[in-house]
């Protein structure tokens, strides 16, 4: 059901919209999870460092999803909050022709390349096998992955957040059935794992894809609309790019700090491999907020609602910070028993790695929380310069301290280090340019063009 988020009282709406987007983040790391899961507990610790190990590439992929996700997402959010109809459904179908090119030439690049990538972060030849199988069946899926997330970024943009919530919850439920059913029961090994979510993905997809179109259907408009436009091509760009470079160079620098993590092993790469899903659990589901946030911002200031943008920063940072708590509580007191999870018959080496990686990043949750929280309201805002600087930042600083550190000490605890340093320096830098755009807005010199 579409939602207006430019009437109500902030708090309220922000949280019936953006709680729904938390459980759905939850159900879509699932699939990772349930992957690293099995293959840990079923095959061994061989096939979760393989699932792992694949798992940094993929997020490459992710990332122009994503930036595809972001720019029609903010895009369709702006013109749905000014009532324009038409240009919104022209900005749909412009956003999904990139994407499937984009998609096919991502797919070749894939099938092309993902051995040269596997050696290049010095990927141990007993690992080797089993990370390209699990690559190759992932490209396929690609397909599934783009317009799925298309789909999920248009109901967000028309302030549905609850029916990829629907979706996710069905289908990665049955990803864990699958998994197992596929592993244990047909002794599938890696290649289940990957069949597994090729499949319940594809499916997803292809009801959020049929979803959306019916819901389109519905936006009642006179006049017949093209199906491209190359001045909407290039709003969604402004948002895209932008996007899409910040989550492919977080994933290049992940990948050159795996590199260095497979220095030390096939146990450490075990360790983290479950220790970064844990992660990556809590970080994407405050990313995921703060895209409901940059959907909320856009909405509003389509509708030239500004004053609601700063009650929009406050309520987004209670939500986050309440999701920090149990977190953080949970990794540092539990995350033995929820690494035991993933490690059938884990070494205490990778134990202890996994461990470590959890105590060093959980406190700092509340940190690169309200980083994302900012970030939400600057791509909202179609603010992407400063945002990208912030991001980078931490970039830059994460790939360069896991090098010196992890030298300097001789342990991977050093690499480890270099995550909370990082997010300090990009969480003061995020803030400070939220609330120099938020200036702007307050003494009337914000133009919100891309609504125009």
């Amino acid at each position: 059901m579409n939602k207006d988020l430019t009437v109500g009282k902030p708090e309220t709406v922000l949280w019936q919209f953006c709680l729904p987007l938390f459980g759905s983040i939850i159900f879509q790391q699932l699939y990772n999870i349930a992957d690293s899961l099995v293959a840990g507990k079923f095959i061994g610790e061989n096939a979760l460092a393989a699932v792992g190990n694949s798992y940094e590439i993929t997020l490459i992929f992710i990332a122009f999803a994503f930036g595809c996700n972001m720019g029609c997402s903010v895009i369709v959010s702006q013109l749905f909050g000014a009532k324009k109809y038409g240009l919104l459904k022209t900005a749909v179908t412009t956003a999904c022709t990139f994407s499937a090119i984009l998609c096919a030439v991502l797919m070749l690049v894939g099938l092309l390349g993902c051995d040269p990538l596997l050696l290049l972060i010095r990927t141990p030849e007993e690992v080797f096998a089993d990370s390209k199988l699990y690559l190759d069946i992932y490209v396929w899926g690609l397909p599934f992955v783009f317009f799925y997330n298309i789909a999920t970024g248009i109901f967000s943009a028309l302030g549905d957040s609850k029916t990829p919530f629907y979706f996710l919850a069905v289908s990665s439920a049955s990803n864990i059935a699958v998994d197992i059913l596929f592993v244990k029961a047909f002794d599938m090994g890696v290649a289940g794992v990957a069949w597994a979510t090729f499949l319940c993905q594809g499916i997803s997809c292809v009801l959020a894809v049929l979803t959306v179109w019916i819901r389109l259907g519905k936006i009642g408009i006179a006049e017949k609309v093209p199906l491209f436009d190359w001045s909407l091509l290039k709003k969604i760009m402004v948002i895209a790019v932008p996007s899409i470079l910040q989550q492919s160079f977080i994933s290049v620098g992940n990948i050159m700090i795996q590199s260095v993590i497979n220095g030390f092993g096939p146990s450490v790469m075990a360790g983290y491999s479950a220790a970064v899903k844990l992660n990556n659990l809590v970080i994407t589901s405050f990313t995921t907020i703060g895209n409901g946030i940059s959907n909320f911002s856009a909405q509003n200031l389509g509708a030239r609602q500004y004053g609601r943008i700063k009650e929009c920063y406050r309520s987004g940072l209670k939500i986050v910070w309440c999701l920090c708590v149990p977190f953080c509580l949970l990794y540092i007191f539990f995350g033995r028993y929820l690494l035991i999870l993933f490690l059938k018959q884990g070494s205490e080496a990778a134990m202890m790695t996994g461990q470590q990686f959890l105590w060093i990043l959980s406190p700092f949750y509340f940190v690169v929380s309200s980083k994302l929280v900012a970030d939400g309201i600057l791509r909202g805002a179609s603010a992407m310069g400063k945002f990208m600087v912030a991001t980078f930042t931490d970039l830059v600083l994460r790939v360069i301290l896991a090098f010196a550190l992890s030298g300097l000490t001789g342990a991977s605890t050093g690499i480890w280090c270099a995550w909370p340093i990082g997010w300090t320096i990009a969480t003061t830098l995020s803030i400070f340019f939220y609330h120099k755009e938020y200036e702007k807005l307050s003494d009337g010199s914000y133009l919100n063009t891309q609504a125009e």
